[in-house]
């Protein structure tokens, strides 16, 4: 089950909705998939493809 990420009306910066995802990740006791997530995110090629990863790990609410 993804922990539920909320990333809906925060400042739209790729980095910075990835640090809150990750930290989510990391508070639900899930530090590799956030750790993997980061990884993905930062070989992404585009924002949308980021945005799409990023949604794979957590729920965004």
């Amino acid at each position: 089950m993804k922990p539920k990420c909320k990333l809906i009306g925060e400042d739209g910066n790729i980095f910075n909705l990835m640090a809150i995802a990750s930290k989510t990740l990391k508070e639900a006791k899930m530090k590799d998939k956030a750790d993997e997530m980061v990884e993905k995110v930062m070989s992404s090629g585009s924002y949308l493809e980021a945005l799409a990863l990023i949604s794979e790990y957590v729920e965004i609410v």
